[in-house]
């Protein structure tokens, strides 16, 4: 078999091959509810090419065994992460993706995909209530996306070359930024951390004292990230506050909405982020709850030219743009990337503004109907207004409550639930999220009380 397409005839090989492929794909959906969220075990297959290529028979038992020892986030009771079940369309999507295999480095290398992802960028932009300037572009991940807000946000504030530059997050914000920094040569300090409230939120009354430290310092700040969902409790910052304050100051105001941005596509739950229009730049990854396949993160500007005036090297390689539209290569770190907006947006389609909604509405029905029926006078609950939930025994000692922890999230996995076990605030807590689709309330029940009976 040629290991290429035919650019003629139909490859009915490739044909065939696909499709026995997606066949196997069908039936791996099919017997994960009757399967567990995490594989007992599994089988490897040969991890690198044999002096001569195989056939397709072997490489679609290989295919199988990687599949059989993979997570299944289809599995109803599948509930740890922010990784829920894939959309058909979108795994459809990812299968052209890979097919057309064009490059959104340059228009002329993707002319139709290049042209979409900039009117998809700009319907989420204008859904979030950024101006007629705003405009984005599609990140591998929302770590990425976060990277290029603060490195765009520091461009911005001509302090490119100062090391000893500052920006504030919240003591609960994503462990991107802190990678970040490693990669913008700041320093450790310069990740200013403001203490949050009881309910998880970056503590305003902090941010101006905070400010006048580091000025005091001889410091100056080139941005706020405000998180619109946090990782372990889904908290949302005071949005509005925080925008008012980086307005008096003219700093760079990011929200790392990774998690909870996406709830402002839907008027029935954008009250939770109204604030997000605010923003100079905010980061939303679909993939963390509408089943956009992996990965789907974007990072939206109020002025899309500052993500050209920040990465644009120009391309010598590429013929130019007319107009004042600028390559995908020249509005952010990556230059190669794939067509990512593709999966995205016939996901999208496929959902409709009213799918859209109903996830995100059932999301939080599924978080509120849990925590109704966990015994609040045993377990301490820290949650949001979002789909995230934690708890952790209330009178329990830290080294307690640490070793509850993990004999009951092994208990559950006997049970075929999956929850993770986050670290938060020196305790181990454990961590529900209420993105599946599949998860009825029946499940939620039997969860809630295997939790409630752990404790006498």
């Amino acid at each position: 078999m040629d290991p290429f397409a035919s650019p003629h005839n139909l490859d009915r090989e490739l044909h065939s091959f696909l499709a026995e492929a997606s066949s196997n794909l069908c039936y791996w959906f099919a017997e994960s509810g009757s399967q567990a969220p995490m594989p007992d075990s599994f089988d490897l297959p040969e991890a690198f090419p044999n002096k001569k290529g195989v056939s397709n028979k072997v490489l679609l038992n290989d295919l199988q065994s990687l599949m059989n020892g993979s997570y299944r986030p289809s599995h109803p009771r599948a509930l740890a992460h922010l990784d829920p079940p894939p959309l058909s369309a979108s795994i459809v999507g990812e299968l052209i993706c890979a097919g057309l295999n064009n490059n959104l480095l340059a228009e002329e290398l993707s002319p139709s995909l290049t042209s979409l992802e900039r009117k998809l960028c700009k319907w989420f932009c204008q859904k979030l209530g950024l101006g007629d300037l705003s405009g984005g572009v599609a990140a591998s991940g929302g770590s990425l996306s976060n990277l290029m807000a603060l490195v765009m946000a520091r461009n911005i504030a001509g302090l490119e070359n100062d090391t000893s530059a500052v920006f504030f997050a919240s003591e609960d914000c994503h462990v991107s930024f802190s990678k970040s920094l490693r990669i913008m040569g700041l320093n450790k300090e310069s990740l200013q951390q403001v203490p949050t409230d009881e309910k998880g939120k970056l503590d305003i009354s902090y941010l101006s004292s905070n400010l006048k430290k580091i000025k005091s310092q001889g410091k100056k700040c080139f941005a706020v990230v405000a998180t619109a969902g946090t990782t372990v409790r889904g908290a949302i910052d005071p949005l509005f506050e925080i925008a008012q304050f980086c307005k008096k100051e003219k700093i760079w105001l990011h929200v790392d909405g990774a998690i909870g941005g996406i709830y402002g596509l839907s008027a029935k739950t954008s009250e939770m982020v109204k604030d997000l229009a605010s923003a100079d730049s905010i980061t939303v990854n679909p993939q963390k709850l509408l089943g956009i396949a992996k990965t789907s993160s974007l990072l939206l500007v109020a002025n899309k030219n500052h993500l050209s005036s920040t990465f644009s090297t120009g391309l010598p390689y590429a013929e130019s743009i007319k107009g004042n539209d600028f390559h995908g290569g020249e509005l952010g770190i990556q230059g190669t990337r794939s067509a990512e907006a593709l999966k995205l947006w016939i996901g999208l389609r496929q959902l409709g503004e009213e799918g859209i909604e109903k996830i995100l509405l059932d999301s939080i029905k599924r978080r509120c109907y849990f925590e109704s029926k966990i015994d609040s006078s045993r377990f301490k609950i820290i949650s949001g207004p979002l789909h995230l939930l934690a708890l952790t025994p209330i009178n329990y000692t830290s080294s307690q409550g640490s070793d509850w922890s993990m004999k009951m999230r092994n208990t559950l996995l006997v049970n075929k639930f999956m929850l993770s076990r986050p670290l938060y605030e020196d305790r181990f807590y454990l961590k529900a999220v209420m993105g599946n689709p599949n998860t009825k309330f029946e499940d939620l029940k039997l969860l809630a009380n295997l939790i409630n009976q752990s404790i006498n």
